[in-house]
C-alpha cells in the first residue's frame, strides 16, 4: 500500500513530467527579407558601403532619365577636377547652343564668363541645362563627345542598362537609363567623390542677382536627406535619385516614372524610410573574417588570410545573427605565396540552413609572404599529398578538396 509521502512524490514526479511533456520552446522566427510596396513604374534601393540592392522593382527596365543624366555629367567634371584636367576655378565661353537650349536653365548668356565652379553649381542645384553644355563645351570640345565619354565611364562604372546621348537629359533616341544604374552612379559619386557631393545637399543658388531652389523635395521634408537630383520629362515622368544617412548607413534610391513632383518625393521618402526601419549595415571587424589556411611546399605550414578591402554588409534588422562567412578557395595551396596575393573569395551568407542567400563576396588576400621550401620539405609534402588524394578517393563522397571554411 503506497504510504503518503509516497503519494505525494508520486505526485509531484507527475507535474514535472507533465510541465516537461507540455514545454515546447518557441520556434524561432523565420529568416526573412523585407519588401516594400511603391508606387513608381520602376525603383531601386542600394547601401552605399555595402554596395547591396535592397529593394527593388523593374530596376533593370532601360527608360528616359531626364534630368538624371546631369549625375554623370556631374561624375565626368568631378573626376577630371581630381585629375588635375579641369580647373574648378577656369572662366569659361557660352555658346549660342547653350544660350538657347531652353528647360531649366541658370540663364546664362554668350556675354558671360561663368567659372567651372559656377558651372557645378548651376547643374547640381538649379539643373541647369544650358551650364551641362558649356561644361561639355569646355571640356571636350562638344557635346557630342562629351557623351562618347560618358558612356565609357558608365561601361566602367558596370552601368549596364545606360546609354547617354547627350549632357542634359533632353529627350533623344539612344538615350536611356534604368533605376539600377542610377543608384549605382549615386553611390559611386559618394564613394569617388565625396567633398564634392556635398553640392548635391545645398537647397538654393544664386547667380548672377538670380537665386533659384532646388528642385529636390526631400531636401526640406526629409532631415537625414542630402542629395541628389531630380528629373523630369513627359516622356519620363517625374524622376528622383535621392539619398540619405543615418549612423553607419547610406542609401541612396531612385524612383522612375512617378505622376507628379510630389508624388517623386513622397515616394523616395517612403522607400528610405522603409530602409532605415528595416535595415542595418554592419561592418565586421578582420578577426572575424580572416581565416588561416594550410600552405604545401612552404617554409611555413600555413598563412593567414584577410579580406583585399573593407568589409559592410547589409542585413534585416532583428536577424543579425543569421549572417556567416564562408571562405572559398582552391586548395591545395602551394608556396611561394606574396603578401597581398589573391588566394580566396569569402561569401557574407545570410539566412537559415534551410534557405541561405550569398550576399556578397570579397577577396581574401595572404597577410604576409611565404617562402618555397627546400627540395626535400618540397618532397614531403608531395608524399603528404598524394597520400591525402588516396584517402579522399577511398572515401565515399570524399570529393577533392574545395577549400571551404
Amino acid at each position: 500500500m503506497v504510504n503518503t509521502s509516497q503519494s505525494r512524490l508520486i505526485g509531484i514526479f507527475a507535474l514535472l513530467m507533465m510541465a516537461v511533456i507540455s514545454f515546447r520552446p518557441a520556434a524561432a522566427e523565420a529568416v526573412s527579407w523585407p519588401t516594400a510596396n511603391i508606387d513608381a513604374k520602376s525603383w531601386a534601393m542600394i547601401d552605399a558601403r555595402s554596395g547591396q540592392v535592397i529593394a527593388s522593382h523593374n530596376a533593370d527596365q532601360e527608360l528616359p532619365p531626364a534630368s538624371l543624366t546631369k549625375m554623370m555629367t556631374l561624375y565626368l567634371a568631378f573626376e577630371d577636377i581630381k585629375l588635375g584636367r579641369l580647373d574648378i576655378d577656369a572662366r569659361v565661353s557660352v555658346s549660342k547652343k547653350a544660350w538657347k537650349i531652353g528647360g531649366s536653365t541658370m540663364f546664362l548668356e554668350p556675354r558671360m564668363k561663368p567659372t567651372v565652379k559656377e558651372l557645378l553649381h548651376g547643374i547640381a542645384t538649379l539643373s541647369g541645362n544650358d551650364a551641362c553644355i558649356t561644361l561639355a563645351e569646355h571640356v571636350d570640345g562638344s557635346e557630342e563627345a562629351f557623351a562618347d565619354r560618358m558612356n565609357a565611364k558608365a561601361k566602367e562604372l558596370g552601368l549596364q542598362h545606360s546609354h547617354f546621348a547627350n549632357a542634359t537629359g533632353f529627350p533623344q533616341d539612344g538615350h536611356y537609363s534604368s533605376a539600377l544604374d542610377m543608384v549605382k552612379l549615386g553611390a559611386a559619386l559618394w564613394r569617388d567623390h565625396p567633398e564634392m557631393y556635398k553640392l548635391f545637399g545645398e537647397k538654393e543658388y544664386t547667380f548672377d542677382g538670380r537665386s533659384q531652389p532646388n528642385r529636390n523635395r526631400i531636401l526640406w521634408s526629409y532631415p537625414e536627406a542630402d542629395g541628389i537630383k531630380t528629373g523630369h520629362t513627359e516622356e519620363a515622368g517625374y524622376c528622383l535619385v535621392g539619398s540619405a544617412e543615418k549612423g553607419s548607413t547610406r542609401f541612396v534610391t531612385a524612383v522612375f516614372g512617378t505622376n507628379s513632383d510630389r508624388a517623386r518625393a513622397q515616394q523616395t521618402k517612403t522607400l528610405l524610410k522603409f530602409g532605415f526601419r528595416n535595415f542595418v549595415t554592419l561592418r565586421p571587424t578582420e578577426r572575424e573574417i580572416r581565416r588561416q589556411v594550410e600552405i604545401f611546399e612552404g617554409t611555413e605550414a600555413s598563412v593567414w588570410l584577410k579580406p583585399a578591402a573593407p568589409v559592410w554588409v547589409t542585413v534585416p534588422k532583428g536577424n543579425e545573427s543569421a549572417l556567416s562567412f564562408r571562405l572559398r578557395y582552391d586548395a591545395p595551396l602551394k608556396a611561394p605565396i606574396n603578401k597581398g596575393q589573391q588566394l580566396g573569395s569569402i561569401d557574407a551568407v545570410f539566412g537559415d540552413k534551410g534557405n541561405t542567400e550569398v550576399l556578397q563576396s570579397v577577396a581574401m588576400v595572404a597577410a604576409r609572404d611565404v617562402e618555397r621550401a627546400s627540395w626535400v620539405m618540397r618532397q614531403w609534402d608531395g608524399i603528404r599529398l598524394w597520400w591525402r588524394e588516396s584517402e579522399q578517393e577511398e572515401s565515399e563522397g570524399g570529393s577533392a578538396e574545395s577549400g571551404n571554411q
